[in-house]
């Protein structure tokens, strides 16, 4: 029999189970970051204050779980910290060059992302982006997908992908940053390095991991 504790606590357990906090999950169903705080649960007046069905939908699509996986949190069947896998979302550098795809922080704006999993635990905000074409041979190949981690410290010597206010999207070696500009050292001998003023640039977030 359904209660309300039991949704709200398989929702937490959801969360758990693929690396997340509940404001996480929330995001990354692209619905409001405080939709499943401990506070919405109850209605001013004390009165349980049940989730939709939508945000149900959404957060089981977001995730990639299934609908039997989440009757099982439910029900008590499947525990929180039995399926260690990480799933994140996939873009590719043509959708992320593109308009409305982050928020002003490089974090994916939105849902209905291809979803890949990790075979390693990753940070509650990384995603994942699949490279396209030769650009940054000869370290990474057309298909290889590169996973990101956004607000990550980055250093000089780490590699990075930086997406400009025009919209282009790079993977590069930050080699420093100074007061004006950072410059960054192209992976492919091919190409140029580049030397991006600060003003020009959206955001850098360090590549933490790369199928290969």
């Amino acid at each position: 029999m359904l209660s309300h504790d039991r949704v709200w606590a398989a929702i937490d357990a959801l969360a758990e189970r693929y690396s997340l906090s509940a404001s996480g999950l929330a995001r990354r169903a692209g619905l409001d970051s405080t939709a499943f705080n401990k506070s919405k649960r109850l209605s001013s007046d004390g009165r349980p204050r049940w989730p939709s069905t939508e945000s149900l939908a959404k957060i089981i699509e977001a995730t990639g779980a299934s609908l039997e996986e989440f009757t099982g949190l439910v029900e008590g069947r499947i525990g929180a910290s039995a399926q260690p896998r990480r799933a994140v979302p996939l873009l590719g550098f043509a959708q992320a060059g593109a308009g409305g795809f982050f928020d002003d922080a490089g974090y994916p704006a939105g849902q209905g992302w291809d979803l890949v999993e990790l075979p390693a635990r990753a940070e509650e905000a990384s995603y994942a982006l699949k490279v396209q074409g030769d650009s940054m041979l000869p370290l990474y190949r057309n298909g290889d997908v590169l996973i990101v981690e956004p607000g990550s410290p980055v250093r000089n010597g780490d590699r990075v992908v930086v997406k400009t206010t025009a919209g282009e999207v790079m993977a590069k070696v930050l080699d420093r940053r100074t007061a004006k500009s950072i410059v960054l050292v192209s992976l492919n001998p091919s190409h140029p390095d580049r030397d991006i003023a600060l003003g020009d640039v959206e955001w850098v977030a360090r590549i933490v991991w790369a199928s290969q």
